[in-house]
């Protein structure tokens, strides 16, 4: 017996999948319910969504959205000022006037996207600090 895609169940918060959940924090949106929103600043969490009432308390990203966004946003400043560099020799001033407001841009731009995603797959992997197990001696 097949199914149709229309008569498949929607996913419930126990069966979304990897991709939903991603999608879910690149949209800075609720990882539970997809709906509320999970900023109340430009990079403040909310204290709870405003739909489902997830509490946001448990959400600790950490540096990791700074780290990768640095990584890759001085990958692409890197790779641009050196060719630019190498191609055309242009005076300091240009690099200055060229490079300062892309770096800003390629680092504030994708930081709230980036920061929600990883609270997301967070959410989703059930994420926790670890424990130490207690172990009988041998």
């Amino acid at each position: 017996m097949t199914e149709s895609a229309s008569t498949a169940p929607a996913p419930t918060p126990d069966r979304t999948t990897v991709l939903q959940s991603a999608l879910r924090g690149i949209a800075c949106k609720c990882p539970r319910c997809g709906r509320g929103k999970l900023y109340a600043g430009f990079l403040t969490l909310a204290p709870k969504c405003d739909v489902c009432g997830l509490d946001y308390a448990f959400m600790d990203s950490g540096d990791g959205p700074a780290v990768f966004v640095i990584m890759i946003a001085g990958a692409i400043v890197v790779a641009a000022a050196l060719i630019v560099e190498v191609k055309y020799q242009p005076p300091f001033w240009v690099h200055a006037a060229l490079w300062l407001p892309l770096t800003l841009a390629v680092t504030l731009w994708p930081l709230r996207a980036v920061k929600s995603l990883l609270i997301a797959l967070q959410f989703h992997h059930k994420a926790a600090e670890g424990r130490l197990i207690e172990r009988q001696p041998k």
